[in-house]
């Protein structure tokens, strides 16, 4: 029996946007993960009041900040195995961003908190979040990944 699903081979861009991708969501997870933890590292970045803030941060957004980066961590990996669930991955993890900033951005004070940078960030993850979406989409059409 052959496979019915034929792969074409990438161009070389989309293992630099595929490596990228990992070590964009590697550098989430280790956030994340520094954050969990409480690690000293984590606290030397932040002033009292932040981190007070953070600390009453409610666990349905945690839980979201977890899902997001851990989704687009294994989104990340399904690109680099050139495996089409990359994309239901890089949706579930957009979800998560969107959860999380929505809570950032509106119902918490973090814009009194950390000031006009408390946009940038998330405005920057979220646009990551689609792109990713996005490119695993174009694979998926291109025979990239299967």
């Amino acid at each position: 029996m052959t496979n019915s699903i034929r792969k074409t081979k990438p161009p070389m861009w989309f293992w630099i946007a595929s490596l990228i991708a990992l070590l964009w969501n590697g550098m989430g997870v280790l956030q994340y993960l520094q954050q969990a933890y409480n690690t000293e590292s984590f606290r030397a970045m932040y002033t009292d009041e932040q981190l007070s803030m953070i600390a009453n941060t409610p666990s349905w957004v945690i839980a979201a900040f977890a899902i997001a980066v851990f989704g687009g961590l294994l989104g990340a990996f399904a690109l680099v195995l050139r495996k089409k669930w990359a994309r239901p991955l890089f949706l579930v993890s957009l979800i998560g961003i969107i959860v999380q900033m929505v809570y950032n951005l509106f119902i918490s004070n973090a814009m009194e908190v950390y000031g006009p940078g408390a946009i940038a960030m998330p405005i920057m993850v979220l646009v990551v979040g689609i792109i990713l979406l996005w490119f695993s989409k174009k694979s998926i059409a291109k025979g990239w990944i299967s």
